[in-house]
């Protein structure tokens, strides 16, 4: 099971009132934990990631182990420390301004 922990409009959105657990069947990567998640909370689907294409929403960061992995390739796998779930799964809303 790999925990992942999402920002709190995510949280709230999928009824959850702390981080989440999703089973990943195969490798862990980014691509695979995302696909679990929305499996598990539909409503989070294009959320994320873009519907259409697939790829990560602007303003939403990926972290492992206190890597940013946001722009690594989807299929790479995650740190066994992720896969394994000793260490979570961070999924993190970043802030713009001016």
């Amino acid at each position: 099971m790999i925990q992942v922990v999402l920002p709190a409009h995510l949280r709230a959105l999928a009824g959850a009132s702390g981080p989440v657990t999703v089973e990943v069947n195969g490798r862990a990567t980014q691509r695979a934990v995302i696909d679990a998640i929305e499996a598990s909370y539909p409503v989070l689907c294009g959320t994320i990631r873009d519907r259409a294409t697939r790829k990560r929403r602007p303003f939403v960061r990926f972290f492992a182990c206190g890597r940013d992995v946001s722009n690594e390739p989807d299929d790479a796998p995650l740190p066994e420390a992720v896969a394994s779930g000793r260490e979570p799964y961070l999924i993190v809303g970043a802030i713009a301004g001016g």
